[in-house]
This record gives C-alpha cells, sequence and structure tokens, in this order.
C-alpha cells in the first residue's frame, strides 16, 4: 500500500490525532478498537473499490459519458440526468453503492470541456441522501430503525415519503439555479478502446457481490472478489485507493470514541428526548457531530419515537461533510483541493431548508 497519499491526507491527520487524545485520556481502550470498526462495512466499502475500478479502467465509463454527452445540450441537462440517477438508484442499492456507480462516471468528464465536474459530484452526494432516505435499503442508519424498531416495509417508506419528496423537490430547484442552461462544450473523445474481458469480469461480479451483501456476508464477497481479480487482473487492485480503506477504519473508531464519551452520554441524558421538538433537533446536531449513523444507533436508547429520529439522522446526512459517510466517500472520490469548500457551500444551505420545511410538516402539523 502505498503510504504517500496518507501522508499529504490532513483529513487522515486530524482522525489520527483526535485517537491519539483519546487514547492518553483512555489508554486501557487501545484493546477494544478493533471492535469499534463495522468490518463489514469495510469490506464492502473495498470490494466495491476493487469493482469499480475495474469498470474505469476498461474505459466503459468513458464511452458511455461520450455517448451521454452527444444527446444533451446544457449543463443543467446533464445535472438532472447524472443527479437524478444518483437519487433513484440510492433508492435500491444503497447511498454508498450509488455513488460508486455514478460519480466515476462524472469524472470522466473531466476533459469534456466546459463541465464543472466537481460540483455535479456535490449535487450527487445531495441526491444519494435524499433519495436514500426513502427505503430501509437506502441507507445503513434506515436499515438499522427499520430493523430496531421492526417496522413493516410499506410503513417505513410511507413514513419518510414526505421528508423525501421535500429535499427531492429542494435539490431540483437548487439544481435549477446552480446549472448553466447555456449550450455546453461536449466533446470527449475515449483515451483508449473498450477492454471488454475487464468490462465483463466486472460487471459479472456486481450482482452476485450486492446480494451477498445483503445477505450479510460482506466479507465472503469481498474475499471472493479480490480472489478473482488476484488471478486474472492484479494491476486492479494495485490501483485502487488503499488509503482510503484507512482513512474509514479511523473514521469508524473516531466516531465510536465520540458516541460512546460520558460527555455526550451524560448530555444526552440530562436533555429531555421524550420531547419530540428536541429530539428532532438533537437528532441533527449529533448527526454533525458524529455521523448520522452513529446518532441513529445511540438515539433509541433515549426514545422510541422512530420516525422523529428517521427524520433528524437522515436530514442530518446534509450539512457537514462528518454528517454522512457518503459525503466522505463523494469528496475523497473527487479528490480536489477546494471540494469541502464547494460542498459546504451548498449543503450547509440545504440543511437549514430541508430542516425547517420538515419540522414544520413532522412536528408543526
Amino acid at each position: 500500500m502505498c503510504l504517500e497519499p496518507l501522508a499529504r491526507d490532513r483529513f487522515f491527520w486530524l482522525l489520527a490525532v483526535v485517537l491519539a487524545g483519546y487514547l492518553v485520556a483512555y489508554p486501557g481502550r487501545i484493546v477494544e478498537l478493533p471492535n469499534w470498526v463495522d468490518w463489514d462495512t469495510i469490506a464492502a466499502l473495498a470490494g466495491l473499490l476493487v469493482l469499480t475500478k475495474a469498470v474505469e479502467l476498461s474505459h466503459a465509463l468513458e464511452l458511455l459519458a461520450s455517448h451521454l454527452l452527444r444527446r444533451v445540450s446544457t449543463q443543467r441537462q446533464l445535472a438532472f440526468i447524472l443527479i437524478g440517477a444518483a437519487a433513484l438508484l440510492s433508492m435500491f442499492i444503497t447511498n454508498d453503492v450509488a455513488l460508486f456507480a455514478v460519480v466515476p462516471l462524472t469524472l470522466t468528464l473531466r476533459s469534456a470541456g466546459d463541465i464543472p465536474v466537481a460540483k455535479l459530484v456535490v449535487f450527487e452526494a445531495l441526491a444519494v441522501n435524499a433519495g436514500s432516505a426513502l427505503t430501509p435499503m437506502g441507507n445503513p442508519q434506515n436499515l438499522f430503525l427499520w430493523q430496531h424498531f421492526s417496522i413493516p416495509f410499506g410503513q417505513f417508506v410511507w413514513q419518510q415519503l414526505p421528508m423525501c419528496l421535500i429535499g427531492l423537490v429542494l435539490l431540483g430547484a437548487l439544481t435549477s439555479c446552480a446549472f448553466s442552461a447555456k449550450v455546453a462544450d461536449t466533446s470527449l473523445r475515449p483515451s483508449a478502446a473498450l477492454d471488454t474481458g475487464l468490462l465483463a469480469t466486472g460487471l459479472a461480479l456486481y450482482a452476485p457481490f450486492l446480494i451477498l451483501n445483503e445477505m450479510h456476508k460482506a466479507r465472503f464477497a469481498c474475499l471472493g472478489v479480490f480472489l478473482v481479480f488476484a488471478l486474472r487482473q492484479r494491476r486492479i487492485l494495485a490501483a485502487i485507493d488503499w488509503p482510503l480503506l484507512v482513512v474509514f477504519v479511523l473514521i469508524f473508531i473516531d466516531m465510536r470514541c465520540a458516541a460512546g464519551s460520558l460527555a455526550v452520554q451524560n448530555g444526552l441524558a440530562h436533555l429531555d428526548l421524550a420531547d419530540p421538538h428536541q429530539l428532532y433537533w438533537m437528532a441533527i446536531g449529533l448527526s454533525q457531530c458524529i455521523s448520522n449513523v452513529p446518532a441513529a444507533i445511540l438515539l433509541p436508547q433515549f426514545s422510541s419515537a422512530a420516525a422523529v429520529i428517521a427524520a433528524g439522522v437522515n436530514i442530518g446526512g446534509y450539512g457537514l461533510a462528518i454528517g454522512s459517510l457518503a459525503n466522505l466517500i463523494a469528496l475523497r472520490q473527487l479528490g480536489e483541493k477546494g471540494a469541502a469548500t464547494l460542498f459546504h457551500v451548498f449543503s450547509i444551505p440545504f440543511l437549514v431548508a430541508n430542516a425547517v420545511l420538515v419540522y414544520s410538516w413532522l412536528l408543526l402539523r
């Protein structure tokens, strides 16, 4: 694994410093750290990195992007297609998988002329958070709450539908304002011929990989993908973003440090979380501090208001990048200087608008 990217990664060093400070305060906890990592999520992420890299290096995405660009005339049309696809996919195959499908395609547009690729990726991150709010399988926090509270599938979707629609309508309005209606320079020529063998291998493994993940066999699925490419296409394994996995391991550990700290536990214990108004705003605020998945796991210890918790933690995925792991995945895939600033320029107002409108619908009716 190449360690040079980690040495330049300021977010990695921030996570490392937080962990070091925690271990100084609680040195006996070091033996617990491996148990704080969601290894199934890490395995799923590793497998997705391999599969999407295989599709990317087959040059299929360049061909698809070239085909797409020949059929759109404005930046706004392109934005609606890509952002809409991200939102729709996230309802059925989880928000992180949707990003791995759409963002690499978007990144191939960097050489296509007048295309605001960074802004597109930012909006795709917003889109997968908005779309995934609808269904239990859309994101990890929904999956946990659905299982924890034993909510029937149809009831869960019906409960989430107004919030999802509010997010998607706001996203559509923001997309119309943020992307130009002028004719775009959309010339793009693939850099190489299609590698059909590599593409076939990557696509053939996608469905069984996702099915095994749904069956909670993520580690087995990841091992299978790695073995196939180790035998057939080792260059794919060498090309994936290994440091991203290190960063996500640290994210899980640091979030557990924060969620399990006495300060957080005592602070929540002193709040009246039986009040749905306080619970809603706390779910959003807590998601901004420790991400929405740990917030979703923590809050049911203090309240059984599943609909309020679900609304708060899903909206909490907007705002700061740490609010949702999907945001961090999108920014990491983008890998551009200033991407985090651009993300927050759009995401923070989007959080405020969604929070107020959903609060009005959910608690002020």
